[in-house]
């Protein structure tokens, strides 16, 4: 199975018509601005600057600059998706992909940090406050994060890994809130310590709450 998003498949890319190739080209180079600038903070002339098109070559793709930070978040989701399915998904037991999980911010937070930190916090914090038209697709990306997670728990339960009396919806939502407690601090402190302390402390629930 293939948790949180599934992996994007290279040859539809190649079926595209030109303009869903150029709408495709300005979300792809508009997305770390976005990630690092935020949702509201990125302007046009942002979007015009990363991707050499003007303004009318962007408006005539998207409606406007909020349906651009959509399909941007959207994106972004995809992309930390695939790779966390990437790591996930080459273990067999429900434990194990529970570490590859934790065990891919342990290995890439330099590259997470550069490209301006995780995407769901980054809109957490717009969309709760200035960005109202990105919190449906938020509040969607963490319930498919929490999904896929319980259902790893839940296979941990089933094959007699993990504790059966624990609530696997409620483990999953522990593990996102610890992992972007974690991952809020080490990026506003400039201190990556505090996101291993919290990869720490999710890697002490499995073992201490869930592992028989």
């Amino acid at each position: 199975m293939v948790y949180f998003i599934s992996i994007f498949v290279p040859e539809i890319y190649s079926i595209m018509s030109k303009a869903e190739k150029t709408k495709e080209f300005i979300i792809e180079k508009s997305a770390p601005v976005f990630n690092r600038k935020g949702y509201v903070g990125t302007s046009l002339s942002d979007i015009m600057e990363v991707t050499g098109l003007t303004k009318g070559s962007i408006y005539g793709n998207f409606a406007n600059k909020d349906e651009v930070a959509v399909e941007v978040y959207k994106f972004n989701i995809r992309s930390l998706g695939r790779r966390l399915a990437a790591a996930m998904n080459q273990q067999e037991k429900a434990a194990d992909k529970l570490a590859a999980f934790t065990g891919y911010y342990r290995q890439n937070w330099k590259q997470i940090f550069e490209r301006g930190g995780c995407p769901i916090l980054n809109a957490c914090v717009e969309a709760d406050d200035n960005a109202e038209f990105l919190k449906k697709h938020v509040q969607h990306s963490i319930k498919v994060l929490a999904n896929s997670l319980s259902d790893i728990i839940e296979q941990g339960q089933k094959k007699g890994e993990f504790k059966k009396k624990q609530d696997a919806s409620d483990q999953a939502y522990a593990l996102i809130t610890i992992l972007e407690g974690g991952m809020m601090l080490a990026k506003i402190m400039n201190n990556q310590q505090f996101l291993h302390a919290a990869l720490d402390r999710m890697d002490k629930l499995v073992t201490d709450e869930l592992k028989k």
